[in-house]
């Protein structure tokens, strides 16, 4: 078996690391000092230079101006943005074209994807719920109309970017009566067996910003940047702005979260490589704490951390892009990634702010940041709790051995 990356990815981690080099992690006022948001926009100025790069079309087809490459590539990306906490909706824009490229129809396919690989439209993800812990899709319900239209109900809260962007993509579950109307295709369905089938199922819809019965209310994350509370009351879609592909939400899914994953992964080693530097140079009855027994030890344990949320994370991207099968369904390795991620970036942050002292905590050194960013990702899409208890309902559908 072969593990090194494919030039192609390689020189996409390449191009990400030229265009992050002169990000700077402390480029918005400090969430220790600030009331509100830190900022009422993302980086612009980085976006219109990742567009540029052509890393905002990574994944799409060349048809629509992209490179055509796969969700490692998009992990590599992204681990390089977190490193320097590149404030930008990279992760959920990627994904939610993706599943329109997948799963939309030729006419919204056509409208929006090679704009969005130009950077002209932002798209983002409806996937926390309500709490973060519940599936997301159960927060909104979709009925179908005799006209055609889609018309959504419920509540999303912490929407990344909701803003900015001038979509979001709300996974919605199925009303009973628009359920019993379709197959497992998507496609009308009147027998009992068609109705069974399609019960529970979930449908993505692309929701405009600015839209009758759409209404936003301002969150803010622990990393001070704006989230949203997005009501939808009655909201009216067309029926070529919602995907209803089965499988479509669960795999929009996987990919943000193992996107997360990769986030975690790049903040946990910029972090250790700071208090590394640091370690090496405060001295304490004159020698270098990293030479001291205890410091060592804490930072070693943090390395395997950072190493098993490595190994974890190339597994769930391989097997989300390669659709190789296993003793489990690809989601029971996100699932384990998505624990190691969450558990392991916090334990990286709370030792480097240990390591560091009093320093860590002075918001002119950017290691507090750091620490908010994390407690973010450690949240984001679930708790690590939220992906035992899934893991562990996959174990029980699919007994091992």
């Amino acid at each position: 078996m072969d593990f090194t990356f494919t030039e192609e990815q390689q020189a996409a981690a390449e191009a990400a690391r030229a265009v992050f080099a002169g990000v700077a992690p402390d480029g918005v006022p400090s969430p220790s000092l600030v009331p509100g948001a830190v900022a009422d926009d993302f980086d612009r100025a980085l976006w219109a230079k990742l567009a540029d790069a052509d890393l905002l079309s990574l994944l799409l087809d060349p048809a629509y101006g992209g490179s055509g490459l796969d969700p490692i590539a998009l992990c590599l990306v992204l681990r390089e943005s977190a490193k320097v906490l590149a404030r930008v909706p990279l992760l959920e824009s990627s994904a939610a074209a993706v599943a329109v490229q997948a799963h939309g129809s030729e006419e919204l396919k056509a409208e929006l994807l090679a704009r969005v690989g130009r950077g002209e439209v932002v798209l983002t993800v409806a996937a926390h719920g309500l709490t973060g812990h519940d599936p997301a899709e159960l927060a909104v319900t979709a009925r179908r109309d005799p006209d055609g239209a889609w018309v959504l109900d419920g509540v999303q809260t912490a929407v990344p970017w909701a803003q900015q962007a001038e979509f979001v993509v709300v996974p919605a579950t199925l009303s009973p009566e628009s359920a019993a109307g379709l197959s497992a295709d998507g496609t009308a369905d009147e027998t009992e067996d068609g109705r069974a089938a399609a019960d529970g199922r979930a449908v993505l819809a692309l929701v405009p910003r600015a839209h009758a019965g759409v209404t936003l209310a301002e969150q803010i994350s622990t990393h001070g940047e704006r989230l949203a509370e997005l009501r939808l009351e009655s909201v009216r879609i067309a029926a070529r702005d919602v995907i209803d592909a089965q499988g479509a939400w669960e795999r929009l899914r996987e990919l943000l979260a193992t996107g997360t994953c990769a986030l975690a992964l790049g903040l946990g080693e910029a972090v250790l490589g700071m208090t590394s530097e640091y370690a090496g140079k405060r001295e304490q009855f004159g020698f270098p704490i990293a030479s001291f027994q205890a410091v060592a030890v804490q930072a070693a344990d943090r390395f395997i951390d950072l190493r098993a949320m490595e190994a974890t994370l190339w597994q769930a991207a391989w097997r989300i892009t390669s659709g190789a099968g296993g003793a489990l369904p690809a989601a029971g390795d996100v699932c384990v990634a998505k624990i190691w991620a969450s558990e392991g970036v916090r334990r990286v942050v709370q030792t480097a702010q240990h390591l560091h002292g009093g320093f860590g905590a002075d918001v002119e050194y950017p290691l507090h940041r750091y620490h908010a960013w994390a407690k973010h990702l450690e949240l984001s899409l679930g708790p690590a709790a939220a992906h035992e208890e899934a893991l562990g309902d996959l174990l029980a559908a699919h007994p091992l051995g």
